[in-house]
């Protein structure tokens, strides 16, 4: 069956539920902003559907954004009436330049916030375009759309909380359950060196991602919600930590000869099995053998470094668990590490913005050169396509999601609105004739697949019946309106496919280039929440590199690789000194010269012929580490050390394989 018909003939109940609740909100703020006479009382039906969300959480956090994005703009949009009423060619290119920051703003911003810089940056053309030949307006306007706006939150709350409320910490419990076992199984199968394991990361981190992200909402939803948000961040950021180590312990594992390897194997395959299980008890115990096994004087120096690898991959494996525990449980962590760092690009979130920006003049210079009356409506379009599609890799995509959803509301537009709507009389029958279409729209709008789709749809019919106390019927206006909104769009559309600003090789350099970055700032940062920061910002140029690998040549494929170099070197600077500041030995000048040493290194980064510039400061750091007191974290340092001057050399081997010698 078609994706449309089954979303919209056979839904599933929690799609029906999701209609109802937003059909109900929406119905209610129609009849208070009629009730009490507003101005424009679709803006409070429109905003309803908006902010509408499957969970009530996500539908606070949304809301109180859309009301802060909307504060801010109608400042903003009376600020700059009041200076450019006279010179509108100035007004305009304020108001680009105000786009363009509120969207470089939102790109930068990785969180559920974003969407308040979203609607700073369109609110400002929806209240000042109108008013631009009528300036001394702008006041009584802002304070209507604010009124109408604030209107649609709170019937969308409300009606989100109280009937069927569906919690975000509820749902949070059994996608941190999701995110553990993905967790485990990645861990087990990096630990096996199997082919699917770059698969395996890749999914797992992307779960982490997705559900440190879903976090912030259940932070409305009461004590409860918040307890469970903190537990998110400590399983987040022991998973985070359970990857990297089985990375590490594979790393170590290949140094092993073929006799090391073959006496060492069943201790990797009762800890894979381990992790199969997750049992506590039974990871506890295997534990302690594989720490008793790690200090067997018989064993040789490399065994001991990969057994005692082995017992930190157990150690935050229960830690895991643990975090997945209290997730469940709704119990918050002791310490409550810091949340995923993502990765930022302000240059990049700079051209996102002056492409919404040009998108928005070129619309702009239509209007002007024209005089078309219907043209404000055609360039709030564009503004608001932009702000919301500009920085998104699929922007045009979703833009032409959004031109299918206008060209299915005209003509449901026109039926209801011009012709049925003139017949009837009271909001009974109003709500009869918007309520039906609106109800199939909500349908679509609780499915990813239709969402863009069907949102514009129900917003554009909004938009094109304009319910009023007194309905003003015109088959002219309605058509330009229409018009223009297809004008605006198209227009923003028409941008996103010429300035293309993700090329995926030009994208990969600079990922490459941010990673360079981190690891020099690695030598010299706080070791506290080290984790989250350098491996949330790694997470997420992981998963951007995979999902443009496909669009490049097939030599420029590898930049995966490159990345996962990055990771492994991080990873073992982290375990370094991790190890150094719990052994507690007097290093001071030995450890500084050699992390300047290893930072000035890092910063040239890996080339061909360059993979030998650490081995003279390892030796002399290794031969200051051997001069202390022998102790478990010492141990680990000198494996530290030892790996990160392999993963060094094998970083620039790759480079020579890929571009050749120098």
């Amino acid at each position: 069956m078609p994706i449309t018909f089954q979303v919209l003939f056979a839904p599933s109940r929690l799609a029906v539920t999701f209609a109802i609740k937003t059909l109900l909100g929406g119905g209610l703020a129609l009849w208070l902003a009629m009730r009490w006479g507003l101005e424009q009382p679709s803006w409070a039906l429109m905003t309803a559907f908006i902010v509408a969300q499957p969970l009530s959480g996500m539908v606070v956090q949304k809301g109180l954004a859309r009301l802060a994005g909307t504060l801010v703009g109608t400042c903003m949009s009376v600020l700059f009436i009041g200076l450019f009423a006279q010179t509108p060619w100035l007004f305009l290119l304020t108001l680009a330049l105000w786009l363009a920051l509120c969207t470089a703003a939102s790109t930068q911003l990785r969180s559920a916030w974003a969407y308040a810089f979203v609607l700073a940056g369109y609110t400002v053309a929806i209240i000042a375009l109108p008013a631009i030949d009528h300036p001394l307006q702008v006041f009584d306007q802002a304070v209507a759309r604010c009124t109408e706006i604030c209107l649609g939150i709170c019937c969308a709350t409300a009606s989100s909380a109280l009937i069927w409320p569906m919690r975000v910490e509820q749902q949070l419990a059994v996608q941190a359950r999701q995110a553990w076992q993905n967790g485990l199984q990645a861990a087990s199968a990096m630990l096996g060196g199997e082919d699917q394991a770059r698969q395996g990361l890749l999914d797992s981190l992307g779960r982490i991602v997705a559900i440190d992200a879903q976090r912030e909402h259940a932070w409305f939803e009461g004590n409860r919600g918040r307890q469970r948000a903190r537990a998110i961040r400590g399983l987040s950021q022991a998973l985070m930590v359970l990857l990297r180590i089985s990375r590490s312990v594979r790393r170590q594992w290949r140094q092993l000869d073929d006799a090391e390897a073959v006496h060492l194997a069943p201790w990797l395959d009762e800890a894979r099995a381990g992790l199969a299980s997750a049992d506590q008890a039974s990871l506890l115990l295997l534990r302690q053998r594989v720490w008793d096994a790690a200090h067997d004087e018989r064993i040789s120096a490399a065994e001991h470094y990969g057994l005692a690898r082995l017992t930190l991959l157990l150690d935050y494996a229960m830690a895991a668990t643990q975090a997945l525990e209290d997730v469940e449980q709704g119990r918050a962590p002791k310490n409550v590490s810091q949340r995923l760092a993502a990765h930022r690009d302000l240059p990049l979130a700079l051209l996102f913005g002056a492409r919404s920006a040009l998108a928005f003049l070129a619309m702009s210079s239509f209007w002007l050169a024209t005089a078309w009356p219907s043209a404000p409506g055609g360039l709030v379009l564009t503004c608001v396509v932009c702000s919301l599609f500009a920085s998104r890799e699929n922007g045009a995509q979703i833009g032409l999601s959004f031109l299918r959803g206008i060209v299915l509301a005209i003509p449901l537009a026109f039926l209801v609105g011009q012709i049925l709507l003139p017949q009837w009389s009271s909001f009974a029958m109003l709500c009869l004739g918007m309520g039906v279409p609106l109800f199939f729209g909500a349908l679509g709008m609780a499915h990813p697949r239709t969402g863009a789709t069907a949102t514009s749809y129900c917003l554009h019919f909004v938009v094109l019946v304009a319910p009023l106390n007194a309905m003003h019927f015109d088959v002219a206006s309605m058509l330009n309106s229409a018009q223009a909104m297809l004008l605006g769009v198209g227009a923003a559309v028409l941008a996103f496919r010429l300035l293309v600003l993700r090329h995926p090789a030009w994208l990969g350099r600079r990922l490459r280039a941010a990673t360079q970055s981190d690891l020099v700032r690695l030598t010299r940062r706080d070791l506290r929440g080290a984790d989250s920061w350098f491996g949330g910002r790694m997470a997420d140029r992981l998963m951007q590199l995979a999902r443009h690998a496909s669009e490049l040549p097939e030599a420029e494929r590898r930049r995966w690789d490159d990345g996962l170099h990055g990771l492994d070197i991080g990873d073992e600077l982290v375990h370094l000194r991790m190890c150094l500041a719990m052994a507690q030995a007097p290093l001071g000048h030995a450890e500084r010269q050699y992390l300047q040493q290893l930072e000035a290194v890092l910063a040239n980064g890996p080339a061909p012929g360059r993979g030998q510039r650490l081995d003279a400061a390892s030796e002399q750091f290794i031969e200051a580490l051997r001069q202390q007191p022998p102790s478990d974290p010492l141990r680990l340092a000198i494996g530290a050390v030892l790996q990160l001057r392999k993963s060094w050399g094998k970083w620039c081997r790759w480079q020579e394989d890929v571009h050749g010698h120098a």
